[in-house]
């Protein structure tokens, strides 16, 4: 079953991925572009948290899973499954990276962090660094670049339309490197206690 998921996830991706342009600029959006980008940002917005489960596909092909925790505004929690011992948890004031093998915590600032857009007390597509739209009859994205501390990252964010639900997004690097997290048995508007997003404070901080 998680083979076919994973299959699946990459075949969404890549047919929305061979829409856009290899360079993506500002445009200016169509009325029914505009209405659909409102429409998901405000169904969103709506969602105050989430859980569930991801894959993550490497440019290679490789795979992991992990589970996830969203609430709103910038709190966050994906752990991956073994043979990792990693997690990402932002609890609003920056993202950490936290290997619980070697007890250690990397930081990133809150504003340099891709999916931030999605992340926040309210979402708004139309203005978050948006440069192109591709709607196809089952799913929407939506693409964005981002500053971050590697260099400027696109983002595309993937919608499905009947739902309006946010189901996959995947991050280029400056240097091509791709990488695509999809998510799947959702839950939304659930209560997820504070612990969950709790940092350890004696693990050891490290930086480049």
């Amino acid at each position: 079953m998680i083979r076919n998921f994973a299959i699946a996830a990459t075949l969404l991706f890549t047919v929305l991925a061979s829409a856009l342009p290899a360079n993506a600029q500002n445009r200016t959006l169509t009325p029914d572009e505009e209405f659909l980008l409102q429409e998901i940002s405000d169904h969103n917005t709506a969602i105050r948290s989430m859980a569930g489960r991801f894959m993550q596909i490497d440019s290679q092909g490789g795979q992991i899973e992990g589970t996830f925790y969203i609430t709103r505004p910038n709190y966050v929690r994906f752990r991956y499954g073994p043979p990792s011992r990693e997690e990402i948890i932002s609890q609003g004031r920056g993202f950490y990276v936290i290997n619980r093998q070697d007890r250690t915590q990397y930081a990133y600032a809150q504003d340099h962090v891709p999916l931030r857009q999605f992340l926040g007390d309210r979402v708004n597509l139309i203005n978050s660094n948006l440069t192109d739209v591709v709607v196809s009859e089952t799913h929407a994205a939506a693409v964005l670049v981002d500053d971050t501390p590697i260099g400027t990252v696109e983002v595309s964010l993937i919608f499905d339309r009947e739902t309006l639900d946010l189901v996959q997004w995947s991050l280029i690097e400056p240097s091509g490197v791709e990488t695509t997290f999809s998510i799947y048995d959702t839950e939304k508007n659930i209560d997820i206690p504070n612990h969950y997003y709790h940092i350890d404070p004696t693990y050891r901080t490290i930086s480049d």
